[in-house]
Parts: structure tokens; C-alpha cells; sequence
């Protein structure tokens, strides 16, 4: 209890920015989570990019589309969707699609950044504003010299702040941006090896040729 009363009176003399802080990083946070459960949900991985290429690559069109039926994400939706498509369709169809994919998982990335840019100059302004506070006590009395130092101390507070928030938001943003092109590269080579197969998007291919879990392994 005495550590949390100590915290809060340290947080208390950060200023007002400190709340505006507090708000970014509860923000980061909550665009971290919302964004691993999506990609979690949308990302098939590159163990389905590297069999599904693999698969194509030795002319395996039967058994390539029974991996993108029994997998789930975006790329295999993608992918599967293309079936009832002319073969002269798919290269455009691929890359207008991939573009609202790839939409779809920049969303609220770009508030990452601006949190990023912004919070250092909050933290900023916050220190500024109790030096200025801190430096309007300032007269002739001799007294006054430890009461403007214990100011500029209790400022600086903010910039400590405004700097952990805009890290921890840098980290946020880093991580999902490397995933993201992660992603596009496995769409690219999906998409690339598919273009030239489009055998495996006509509709005269059937699951029905004996073809097991097992064998696509």
C-alpha cells in the first residue's frame, strides 16, 4: 500500500500530460490485443505457404487445393476463392484482393505511430510546464534554490513518462509491421505459383482422387 500511495504521488506530480499518458498507453495495449487475436486468426502461416508452393511446384494441383481447403486464414480464403475464376482473371483478382487483406491488418497501425511521435513531445510539454511553474517561485530569499530544484525534478517525471509510453507503443508497432511483411511475402509466393498453375483453380478438379491428410504431408 505505502509503494502504491508513493506511486500515485509520483504520478500526481508529473502534471496533467500524465493522464493523457495514461490514455496512450491503455490505447497500446488495447490495439496490441485486439491485433494479436486478429492475426491470430487471419495468418495461415509459413508452413501453409512453403507445403502449398512446394505442392504446386512438383504439379501436385490436387493435393494443393486440398491444403487450402482443410487450412484457414486469409491467404487460403484467397486462394480458394479464385476457383470459379478465368485463368486470364486471377493475376488482377489476386492483387485487388491482397490490397484490402493487406488493409484490413495496417488498421490501427497508424495510431501506433502517431502515439509514437506523440507521446515524447507530451512528455515534453509536461516538463516544461512544471519548470515553468517550478522557476515562477524564483526571488532573492535563499530558500527558494531547493524549491525550484525539487521543480524541475518532479518535470521531468512526464518526459520519463512520455518516453516508456512512446517505447513501448515503438515495440507494438514493430512487431505487427514485421508480421505484416511476413505475410505479404507469403502472399506473393502463393499467388506467384498459382498464376502459373491455374489448373488448380478450375472446377474439373476433384477432392475425390484418394488423396489423404497424410499424402499431403
Amino acid at each position: 500500500m505505502e509503494h502504491m500511495m508513493s506511486a500515485l504521488e509520483i504520478f500526481h506530480k508529473g502534471g496533467i500530460v500524465m493522464y493523457v499518458l495514461v490514455l496512450c498507453s491503455l490505447a497500446v495495449v488495447t490495439i496490441a490485443i485486439e491485433r494479436g487475436s486478429y492475426f491470430h486468426k487471419v495468418d495461415a502461416g509459413r508452413a501453409f505457404a512453403e507445403k502449398f508452393y512446394t505442392l504446386l511446384k512438383a504439379n501436385r494441383t490436387v493435393a494443393a487445393m486440398e491444403l487450402v481447403k482443410t487450412a484457414s486464414g486469409d491467404l487460403p480464403e484467397l486462394l480458394l476463392s479464385a476457383q470459379a475464376l478465368r485463368p486470364e482473371q486471377i493475376g488482377a483478382y489476386f492483387e485487388m484482393q491482397s490490397g484490402i487483406i493487406l488493409a484490413k491488418m495496417r488498421k490501427y497501425l497508424y495510431y501506433l505511430s502517431v502515439i509514437v511521435t506523440m507521446a515524447p513531445l507530451l512528455g515534453l510539454l509536461g516538463t516544461i510546464s512544471g519548470m515553468i511553474s517550478s522557476f515562477s517561485v524564483f526571488n532573492l530569499d535563499a530558500g527558494q534554490a531547493g524549491a525550484i530544484t525539487g521543480g524541475v525534478g518532479e518535470a521531468l517525471i512526464a518526459t520519463a513518462m512520455g518516453l516508456c509510453v512512446a517505447i513501448l507503443s515503438l515495440t507494438v508497432h514493430a512487431y505487427f509491421s514485421q508480421r505484416i511483411d511476413a505475410i505479404v511475402t507469403d502472399m506473393e509466393q502463393c499467388c506467384s505459383i498459382a498464376e502459373l498453375h491455374p489448373a488448380v483453380f478450375t472446377e474439373e478438379i476433384e477432392i475425390t482422387e484418394g488423396v489423404s491428410c497424410h499424402e499431403i504431408a
